[in-house]
């Protein structure tokens, strides 16, 4: 059984963030760093490796992968600016 990995990138501290999947995670953040994906990322330069979790497969992973982006549709659906609810 091949382990599986979500990960989660930064340009930088509180910058932009991105979410993925891997079975390989030492090369696929190597891929981010050295822009050979020709994405998101590499447009917004989102290269620092801040936070990953291990599963024991793919399907567990992606599963994971969309709890977390799952989170912001269901506390935020209609992707409201939160600051002026923080700031009254």
């Amino acid at each position: 059984m091949k382990l599986a990995y979500v990960y989660i990138l930064a340009s930088k501290r509180n910058g932009t963030l991105y979410i993925g999947v891997t079975s390989d995670l030492i090369k696929r953040i190597y891929e981010h760093k050295n822009g050979f994906v020709d994405a998101f990322t590499k447009k917004y330069k989102v290269h620092l490796l801040v936070h990953y979790e291990q599963f024991l497969d793919i399907y567990s992973a992606i599963s994971r992968e969309k709890q977390l982006k799952h989170l912001i549709e269901l506390h935020n659906p209609n992707w409201r600016d939160l600051y002026f609810y923080i700031i009254q």
